[in-house]
């Protein structure tokens, strides 16, 4: 037995088929309850003042979302309107309390500067977890690249193999099979969405504007990190989180979802250096290749050049994240042109 319906959210129809039905619970029944949860939707974003928190608060509040943001300092300055609680994702009855009623936790929190990353990102994310077994909210990751080595290179898909050679990278895989096994247990729901290296608008806390300019003022040189040749995959902060919320969006997500993005290919690790000069007004402006020796100097006395150097291995290889399945899923990969990208996170982030 199955029920064809149709319904409307937002202007939007959907389509659905329900199969084998449980006796009293018709295929409308379900509709219902799905378009409820569609209607009085609410998220809580863990890391509201990073790039990607802030990315996914804003989208969310634009489609209607009622979204709140747990922060150390309430005053902090957000993207978007969001209801702030007062809290540290440390603090599991802080997180607890905050996830109640929420249908989704944006889980997009780090510590700040790269510290302690061994001491604090995996009891975090237990507090997440322990938070969505308590309300039935489907967890949100940013998921990143530092969880392949060189065996899974240069193409990869979301089944691709995660043997990492960081530490960074180690603990990256750890949390994803925590949530793995938390979905499987039935504890939790998942989604991972995982993209190159972020740019964007709020963003300043990334290779964009801590390695190839400088944000706060106007660049007179842009660095490029990679070597000459090879390819770099990166991600437009806005597109990222309108990926995130569209999946959200979809009926029938499984409970342990991950996906890859494309972004933006700069197939010579050039053309994003060469989209900065042009969004300048300035085509001549130097190019020049990024000063490694300078941050290994520096790494024995600062945590963010050491992180950075880990990380230096991702630039000397070209790694592609392949999108088949999240085209499959929304039919289309939100991507804002280059150009249009460059230009706005240039102004947003006070370069032009």
């Amino acid at each position: 037995m199955f029920e064809f319906i149709y319904f409307r959210i937002d202007n939007i129809r959907f389509y659905a088929i329900f199969v084998d039905l449980p006796k009293g619970h018709s295929g409308a029944t379900q509709a219902r309850e799905w378009r409820h949860r569609m209607t009085n939707r609410s998220a809580l974003i863990l890391g509201a003042t990073g790039g990607i928190g802030g990315a996914v608060m804003e989208t969310l509040e634009a489609r209607g979302w009622h979204v709140k943001a747990l922060l150390r300092r309430p005053d902090a300055k957000l993207a978007g309107a969001c209801e702030r609680i007062a809290g540290d994702a440390m603090d599991p009855n802080a997180v607890a309390a905050a996830a109640k009623g929420a249908d989704v936790i944006v889980h997009a929190v780090n510590p700040p500067g790269y510290r302690d990353w061994d001491k604090l990102v995996l009891p975090m994310l237990e507090n997440t977890i322990a938070a969505a077994r308590a309300t039935g909210a489907r967890i949100v990751l940013p998921g990143t690249v530092y969880n392949f080595g060189p065996d899974a290179f240069p193409t990869i898909d979301e089944e691709a193999p995660q043997r990492p050679l960081t530490r960074k990278g180690a603990i990256r895989v750890e949390m994803e099979r925590r949530l793995r096994a938390a979905a499987d247990a039935g504890d939790a729901r998942v989604l991972i969405v995982r993209a190159g290296d972020y740019f964007g608008p709020n963003a300043a806390n990334n290779w964009f504007s801590q390695g190839m300019i400088v944000a706060g003022k106007r660049p007179s040189i842009v660095r490029q990190p990679g070597l000459a040749g090879v390819g770099h995959q990166w991600a437009y902060l806005p597109d990222v989180a309108e990926t995130m919320v569209r999946l959200l969006e979809r009926p029938a997500l499984p409970d342990f979802a991950r996906f890859h993005m494309q972004g933006h290919w700069d197939p010579d690790g050039r053309q994003m250096a060469e989209a900065i000069t042009v969004a300048l007004g300035a085509p001549a402006t130097p190019i020049r290749a990024l000063a490694w020796w300078q941050l290994r100097l520096a790494a024995p006395f600062l945590v963010t050049a050491r992180e950075l150097m880990e990380m230096r291995y991702l630039w000397k290889v070209p790694l592609r994240l392949t999108n088949d399945r999240l085209v499959a899923a929304l039919g289309t990969e939100p991507h804002t042109p280059l150009a249009d990208a460059v230009r706005t996170t240039l102004a947003g982030l006070g370069c032009l």
